[in-house]
């Protein structure tokens, strides 16, 4: 019993991910669990919840001790990624809670070290032009794989060490990592044909802190990454360096663009909302001394949740304050 006091207490959770109708928030620990949270029932305003409504709806555990990496939603299945192997759930069944519930469905991943049985599925994205599924991981390549036939279609590699994250743009995808690289790929022709390396950038270098790049993300006109490094942007289009975010942070793992602004956080007790030409906009305090995951979506609520080192994941509403705390137990 003490143990099982301390797993949660101590508990992280590295990912998150929301149902296709929105009213469902899904979060993956270290432990190998799934926590179910009906997200729509604790909107309202100026109502207090009972620490019962504020807990998980339903709790699975996808594999014991099998550490959740990575999180992504398809119009059918939720995809839960780990070590080795994607499990694939389908909301139907997540849903429909009053049955046990199984994996429909599982990929192994292959791996390119002989050394190594299996490789850890750190970033997963569901590719929905092609309908493929995307998988960064820890053995440095990146598979693209097909979801109907579970087979492997390709496998790109240009990383020197395990995978982070990925994020989609068009036709490009840009992939980081602990080699401090961010490559873009080009899926038509499944080769990278470009990279940005911010460690070798002396404004934004921390060698204390190592070149590895936690997050990555983009839009039409800029990408942003940050890690080791210091959050930046850099212009898509000429890859010239823009904006440097004045953030207190000892390493950046969250980092998206949301409506011409920058949400993110990392090794820090704040989580940011800047603008582009990175004019501090709101500090939101959060739960864990680290933040490695946040979902968010405009419909068909508002809503954007932070979770990491901490078993709270914080919720707010308007993306400037936190307005609410869910919580593996209670």
């Amino acid at each position: 019993m003490v143990n099982n006091i301390n797993k949660d207490f101590y508990n992280t959770i590295l990912a998150q991910a929301f149902s296709p109708c929105g009213n469902y928030l899904v979060t993956g620990d270290i432990y190998g669990n799934l926590a179910i949270f009906n997200v729509s029932k604790v909107l309202t305003p100026d109502v207090n919840f009972s620490k019962e409504e504020l807990t998980p709806k339903i709790k699975i555990t996808v594999k014991a001790d099998y550490q959740i990496n990575s999180l992504v939603t398809t119009p059918n299945h939720l995809l839960v990624g780990g070590f080795g192997e994607i499990y694939a759930y389908t909301w139907k069944s997540i849903k429909g809670s009053s049955r046990s519930i199984h994996v429909a469905w599982s990929i192994e991943i292959p791996n390119g070290h002989e050394e190594l049985n299996k490789a850890e599925v750190n970033a997963l994205i569901y590719d929905e032009d092609n309908g493929n599924l995307i998988a960064g991981c820890g053995d440095n390549n990146i598979y693209i794989l097909n979801i109907e036939s579970r087979n492997v279609l390709k496998v790109l590699s240009g990383h020197s060490d395990y995978i982070h994250c990925l994020t989609k743009n068009g036709s490009d995808l840009l992939s980081s990592g602990e080699d401090g690289v961010v490559n873009i790929w080009d899926l038509r022709t499944n080769k990278a044909h470009n990279k940005i390396e911010p460690f070798k950038y002396k404004e934004i270098e921390r060698p204390d802190l190592g070149k590895w790049i936690g997050a990555v993300h983009c839009n039409e006109d800029y990408i942003l990454c940050g890690g080791g490094p210091r959050l930046s942007l850099f212009h898509y289009r000429f890859l010239a360096q823009s904006t440097i975010f004045p953030f207190e942070d000892k390493g950046i793992h969250v980092a998206q663009i949301h409506d011409d602004k920058v949400l993110a956080g990392g090794r820090c007790k704040l989580f940011y909302q800047a603008s582009l030409n990175g004019n501090v906009i709101s500090e939101i305090p959060i739960s864990g001394p680290t933040a490695y995951s946040m979902v968010k979506q405009v419909d068909p609520y508002k809503i954007m949740c932070i979770a990491g080192s901490s078993p709270k994941i914080d919720i707010s509403t308007n993306f400037i304050y936190k307005d609410q705390q869910l919580c593996l137990y209670f």
